[in-house]
């Protein structure tokens, strides 16, 4: 169930917000725990049994760790390691037992293994993250352990966040799950949220993703120069608004039941660095890698070859974690090597003019989105190939992906890729009229109520809703 389809929009989150707003304060979580694993179970049928294992398995390992922690450091870490082996290893599990049989069937170590019955749990990477986070914090005594199974069950498989993040550290929402108050401005923020990522997701993300689809299903010997461009292009505006949409929507999502998530995306396409990039995009990942591995590698702190390979080592990790793809893993050191480049002022991007700064940023991120769209590293470079117009196909083609709503779509998409929402609200509390705020604190309600609207027509009349996370 994703949250762009008409059963989560008219009967699962209605019902779920009705409920929730009619128990006592005592019953909510334990009811939001029943619907959430109902809203797993409903796209994954028999896998919600992993989603209980993980939660009873770290949930114990938290109080045998807090337990030991104050009698033995040793058995402490020794409950920790077993713990996160046991979320790395069914992770490793469902996601790379393919990957690997695969590419040892590649290179002539034939296996007899009957892979194809492997199901990829939609999720399994967030919510196995969540609970690592949760033990590591633990053991840094940085939060309590829970000794309330519903409550921990309620922070590992909560909805909102399951499927497509953002991560949420327990010790963030820990009070709230105690304790929380809906009250209206929160609950208004959350449906406007929610209904700013759908529309990211329904009338932009899907438009886009509509052309760069038919684009990337060429053969590469077929795309001409603009075509490839306009391909990528568009899938450069799909991957952004539809993550950044998905986080939107959790965010409203959790507002709307009393939760406050973090941001996770923060107008990264600004980015005047590839550095700058990743501390805008997809927060709450760079954050994870940064706490619970770049830093326990020592971070920056070792010298510099040890620096760059923690660096590298960590984006390697980052690419294997979106998918079981070389593709994936190329893409992370392709941004890993970037990164390194620009530590080491071997790249030296901010005595450029900031013009070039932004160009260069797209055009290393454009690149590697090719290899994140392409199903093969030979489709990446055939792609490649294609963009620099080394192959055939008539430019004209390219006229047949787009009209002119698509077109303003895209228009609209890159006006949207910049803070003017942002900008637009600062100078309005800056302004001494008090009707220019007045007229625009009532007229963005009913700019969001004309916005659902146009998105619930997108939705009646398109049977075209792409879920991109499912290799994640």
């Amino acid at each position: 169930m994703v949250f762009s389809s008409t059963v989560f929009l008219f009967i699962f989150l209605p019902l779920v917000l009705i409920l929730n707003f009619l128990l006592k304060q005592e019953y909510r979580n334990f009811f939001l725990l029943l619907a959430s694993l109902g809203f797993y179970a409903w796209g994954e049928g028999i896998l919600v049994v992993l989603m209980l294992f993980s939660i009873s398995i770290n949930f114990i390992s938290g109080i045998g760790i807090a337990y030991f922690r104050a009698r033995s450091l040793s058995y402490s870490k020794s409950v920790l390691g077993i713990a996160v082996a046991i979320n790395l290893g069914l992770l490793f599990y469902y996601k790379y037992a393919n990957f690997i049989v695969d590419t040892l069937k590649e290179i002539g170590l034939y296996l007899e293994y009957d892979h194809e019955s492997i199901m990829l749990p939609i999720g399994i990477s967030f919510f196995s993250f969540q609970g690592i986070s949760y033990l590591v914090d633990v053991y840094r005594k940085e939060t309590e352990a829970q000794h309330n199974l519903f409550h921990l069950g309620l922070y590992i498989s909560f909805f909102p966040q399951l499927i497509a993040g953002p991560i949420v550290r327990y010790h963030d929402i820990a009070q709230e799950i105690k304790q929380r108050i809906i009250d209206v401005p929160l609950f208004t923020e959350g449906v406007i949220r929610f209904v700013r990522g759908l529309a990211k997701k329904v009338v932009i993300a899907n438009i886009a993703a509509l052309i760069a689809d038919q684009v990337f299903s060429l053969p590469g010997n077929e795309i001409s120069v603009v075509s490839a461009w306009l391909g990528v292009f568009c899938y450069t505006v799909q991957i952004y608004f539809d993550f950044s949409g998905y986080s939107d929507m959790a965010i409203g999502l959790g507002k709307m039941l009393g939760f406050n998530f973090k941001e996770n995306f923060n107008y990264p396409y600004i980015s005047r660095s590839i550095q700058e990039f990743w501390r805008r995009w997809h927060i709450s990942l760079s954050t994870w890698f940064r706490d619970y591995l770049y830093i326990p590698l020592g971070g920056n702190r070792k010298g510099r070859g040890r620096t760059y390979f923690n660096l590298i080592f960590v984006f390697f990790v980052t690419g294997l974690w979106h998918g079981a793809s070389w593709n994936f893993i190329f893409w992370g050191l392709f941004h890993g090597l970037f990164l390194i480049l620009e530590r080491s002022k071997f790249l030296d991007t901010q005595k450029w003019p900031v013009v070039l700064q932004h160009i260069y940023v797209m055009l290393v991120v454009i690149i590697g989105w090719v290899f994140f769209r392409a199903e093969t590293m030979k489709g990446a470079f055939s792609y490649l190939r294609s963009m620099a117009g080394l192959t055939g196909g008539d430019n004209t083609t390219a006229l047949i992906y787009v009209n002119a709503y698509s077109l303003t779509i895209l228009v609209l998409a890159v006006i949207f890729s910049i803070p003017v929402r942002r900008f637009a609200n600062d100078y309005i509390k800056k302004s001494s009229s008090v009707v220019l705020r007045k007229v625009y604190g009532t007229g963005i309600y009913f700019f969001y109520i004309a916005l659902l609207a146009l998105t619930l027509i997108e939705l009646a009349q398109s049977s075209y809703n792409p879920f991109i996370y499912f290799r994640f």
